[in-house]
């Protein structure tokens, strides 16, 4: 589109999260005006850490926004899978992206207030919910709880993985469950009994348990997680110190110290869903991004990564293509067969004999560059 159309852009983000935010930082560097509505009264991330990877990285650098993404981040060199008692299964360094070749770790909460922190003043308006949105053809129209109303020439449905812009105009089909908890929190790395030697991410997997040592050196803690087959369905469940212990039987002893020495208060606990794959993401002037696009388990941490080239390359398409129209359909073009993918591989189980199949997210040969 030319300069002049894309400034000419009437654009409305509906979702502050990873994706929204990422959006929005791209598609106002085009020029065009940009707002993002958001539903709760404040911008927060709960849970534990996650890891940028290069690709990641550099759209960050293209935007302008590395070092304030990086001044909150450990860089790691690479990833280790082990047993349960420690044997190693695969070591590997992150797929590389140019001359980036690090993983950045960060907070959830760190990254969320880094990039609601390089977003233009004015731009988010918190306290809106949106109730539906009508595809007019040439424009949308957003309608929130209390009546208030917006119109914009393109609407990005950044809402999640329970999308109501997904639900009015894409599938109404729900998330999946995959029969599996999370459990999630930030311990300081005084309390990991020795594990925290690096900033490098270690899994431990065995009986259908993964446990995830992420750490946060520059703020002197690490995220550990806990994932583990579970029948209960119940989006946040209730689970017991006694509960999780069993999860971590035969593992070893100090992540059963770890496990045991955990404030029960500071558990993120939720049922973990992803989303089938959405044949169509976009309308006229309508278009998803993120989770609620592709919302997919969290084994390949390519969540967040995936939300953030997403709006990378919604920006790119408008800039390369003839009309709106055509820069959506781009956009789906080159994003969907990744997502598709990564939401394939994410769904695959995880024994220590499937690793090498399973994990394939990681290398540059497959999905693993995104």
């Amino acid at each position: 589109m030319q300069l002049s159309d894309l400034k000419n852009l009437k654009i409305a983000v509906v979702g502050a999260g990873y994706g929204g935010a990422a959006a929005a930082k791209a598609l106002s560097l085009l020029g065009a005006r940009v707002d993002v509505y958001e539903q709760a009264s404040r911008v927060r991330e709960v849970g534990a850490g996650i890891g940028l990877r290069p690709a990641t990285m550099n759209r960050f650098r293209e935007w302008g926004i590395f070092d304030a993404i990086a001044d909150v981040t450990s860089p790691s060199d690479y990833f280790e899978i082990l047993t349960a008692t420690g044997d190693p299964i695969m070591k590997e360094t992150w797929p590389a992206d140019g001359e980036q070749v690090h993983t950045h770790l960060i907070h959830r909460g760190d990254f969320i207030d880094a990039l609601m922190g390089v977003l233009p003043e004015g731009m988010v308006h918190l306290g809106h919910k949106l109730e539906s949105v009508e595809d007019k053809g040439e424009g949308a129209v957003l309608t929130f709880a209390g009546g208030a109303t917006t119109e914009a020439d393109l609407v990005v449905g950044a809402d999640g993985i329970k999308s109501v812009v997904r639900h009015h105009l894409f599938s109404q089909k729900p998330p999946a469950f995959s029969g599996e908890h999370a459990y999630r929190t930030v311990i300081s790395t005084d309390a990991a009994h020795g594990m925290v030697v690096d900033d490098n991410l270690r899994m431990y997997i065995g009986r259908g348990t993964k446990v995830y040592l992420l750490p946060l050196r520059h703020r002197g803690q690490v995220s550990f997680d806990i994932t583990a087959l579970n029948p209960d369905g119940t989006w946040a469940p209730q689970v017991t110190r006694e509960d999780l212990l069993k999860t971590v039987e035969g593992f070893d002893e100090r992540l059963v110290a770890i496990t045991r020495d955990l404030d029960m208060d500071t558990v993120n606990i939720r049922a973990v869903y992803d989303i089938d794959p959405v044949d169509t993401w976009h309308t006229d002037s309508v278009v998803l991004v993120g989770d609620a696009a592709h919302s997919m388990l969290h084994h390949q941490g390519q969540g967040a990564n995936s939300a953030i080239e997403d709006g990378g390359a919604l920006a790119d398409a408008l800039k390369q293509a003839a009309s709106l129209k055509e820069a959506l359909a781009l956009y789906q073009a080159t994003r969907k067969p990744v997502t598709d993918e990564l939401q394939r591989i994410s769904r695959q189980g995880w024994t220590e004999e499937e690793i090498s199949d399973v994990f394939p997210g990681q290398k540059p040969a497959a999905a693993g560059q995104e």
